[in-house]
């Protein structure tokens, strides 16, 4: 975890200092770090979030899963078979949890969302810095900022969207339909 944090920080300070050496007024500089640099900080910060959680519930999930049959296929008796089987139920039912929590978070569709979100914004980025396609056409960064402005409003708008429609209403939707199983069972 401090290793990410390491990394952030370098990119904050970075990044400051690529704004900070571009000829623009101190307020698109401002505009910059508040509304650019904060989303691709905070957006990295939630994908490393999200991918932590993610792995830590597959590997549950997983490693568990594989260990249960194992432990089951084990012909012990007397006292240490009542400890087995405990242990079998405990690590059974941290498998569903894990995996119940994992699919009801969706950790793993948010850290992609939020990769690929950060991801598209240091593009911009980059390609703002180095006055390259699709800022070539202008001769400084102050006539090219109101484009990149537009652009990263519509990435951020774009993942908004994407996370309410996608990664929101599809929770929304699994849970409408378990309720509805569960009505169905009561039936």
């Amino acid at each position: 975890m401090a290793v990410k944090n390491e990394y952030r920080d370098w990119l904050k300070q970075d990044l400051g200092d690529l704004i900070d050496a571009l000829e623009l007024p101190d307020l698109n500089k401002r505009f910059l770090r508040s509304r650019w640099l904060d989303q691709v900080l905070w957006m990295e910060g939630r994908a490393d979030h999200a991918r932590n959680r993610y792995y830590l519930l597959r590997l549950t999930t997983i490693i568990l899963g594989l260990i249960i049959p194992v432990l089951v296929g084990l012909n012990i008796e007397g006292q240490p078979a009542l400890l087995l089987r405990y242990a079998i139920v405990v690590m059974g039912l941290l498998v569903a949890v894990s995996g119940a929590l994992e699919e009801f978070f969706r950790y793993g569709e948010r850290w992609r969302h939020y990769r690929h979100t950060v991801e598209w914004l240091k593009i911009e980025g980059w390609r703002f810095f180095q006055l390259s396609d699709p800022y070539g056409e202008f001769k400084n960064h102050a006539s090219a900022y109101v484009k990149f402005a537009d652009r990263v409003e519509e990435i951020i708008r774009r993942d908004v969207s994407v996370y309410i429609s996608e990664i929101v209403r599809a929770k929304e939707g699994m849970e409408a339909k378990k309720d509805s199983q569960q009505g169905q069972a009561t039936i």
